[in-house]
């Protein structure tokens, strides 16, 4: 039986993109099964007190934009720095990961368009029409998709992501939760391959040493 790990990421975030494909490459070189969570992620952070972007000190803000180019170039990936739709409203995508995930089908490479979408190619992604082009790109039937998204079923679950992203102990996008263990942000991916790789326990923020 394979092992899961638990995936909380945001379609609004650069630091998803930036370290998506990696994820997924790094989940199937051992054998993971992925649980996806979409999860809106400004009510986890008024949850676990973060703030929003542009509520951030000037000086956070200009930090941020240093670690985008920094890692745009560990990537190899393109990244517009100001791209003209962001912030965008991402619900309506975001849920379309769910409703793709409850027709039994993989929804690693849409999340990709998307990203894409918003970080490369400066679309709207808050526009149904691109977001069905994304998933018609990803080879996905798009029939019903939309109406599946915006089902009272779906709704439920995506907010139901936020208690459980907080009780995870999730405070950002993306985290990455293997065995209740988090690694928060892309730039954790070594430290997670390290752990697979050595196969060990996971360690535990409760250690008395």
């Amino acid at each position: 039986m394979s092992r899961q790990i638990d995936y909380y990421f945001t379609l609004l975030s650069p630091w998803t993109y930036l370290g998506h494909g990696t994820f997924i490459e790094l989940a199937r070189q051992h054998g993971l099964s992925i649980r996806y969570r979409p999860t809106p992620l400004r009510s986890v952070f008024e949850e676990t007190g973060g703030l929003p972007l542009p509520k951030r000190h000037p000086v956070r803000q200009r930090y941020r934009v240093l670690e985008l180019q920094r890692w745009r170039a560990r990537r190899g990936l393109p990244l517009t720095l100001f791209p003209t739709f962001f912030p965008y409203d991402v619900s309506l995508a975001d849920r379309i990961v769910l409703a793709v995930i409850a027709r039994g089908e993989d929804p690693a490479s849409f999340i990709g368009e998307v990203l894409a979408d918003v970080w490369a190619r400066e679309l709207d992604m808050s526009r149904p029409e691109l977001i069905l082009a994304a998933a018609e790109r990803a080879g996905l039937d798009t029939a019903g998709l939309v109406e599946a998204a915006e089902s009272e079923a779906t709704s439920q679950i995506y907010k139901a992501a936020i208690a459980e992203a907080v009780e995870a102990g999730v405070f950002g996008a993306p985290s990455y939760v293997l065995d209740g263990e988090i690694f928060w942000g892309q730039d954790r991916l070594d430290l997670l391959a390290d752990a697979l790789a050595a196969g060990r326990v996971a360690y535990r923020n409760d250690a008395t040493v």
